[in-house]
């Protein structure tokens, strides 16, 4: 799974790619002003590899649910878009099946904003790339 955090002023049409929106300029990655942290990984399957835009690297859980990816940003920014890529051929058993997008000053006020529940029984060769939640 890769995720980017993106900036928006536009409307995004339901199965937009990410990279092109930010190419024409309809969207920013704003990513890179945070800081990410999960709340485990497998060595060599960590933020650098959730982050690194390459579609052969990835994020490694190793440990007990929930699995996090907690992305915080220095100061209040206003984020309009978060889209993650999953690939349920690549990834079988470690597609998420339900994300949950929390928002909050601190990570012990987080209140659920989104929560979008993936379909497991997707064909094969399935690419869940424009999964983009609007925030």
């Amino acid at each position: 799974m890769s995720a980017v955090a993106m900036a928006t002023a536009s409307k995004t049409p339901p199965g937009a790619d990410p990279k092109q929106m930010e190419r024409t300029g309809a969207v920013r990655e704003i990513g890179a002003q945070a800081v990410w942290s999960l709340s485990s990984c497998k060595p060599g399957f960590g933020v650098d590899q959730l982050r690194d835009d390459n579609l052969e690297t990835y994020w490694q859980s190793d440990g007990s649910q929930p699995h996090l990816v907690n992305i915080q940003f220095r100061r209040k920014t206003t984020v309009k878009m978060l889209c993650i890529y999953a690939d349920y051929k690549s990834d079988e058993s470690y597609t998420p099946s339900r994300i949950s997008v929390r928002v909050g000053n601190n990570f012990h006020n987080l209140q659920e904003i989104r929560v979008r529940e993936i379909n497991q029984q997707l064909p094969p060769g399935t690419k869940l790339s424009s999964l983009c939640f609007r925030i």
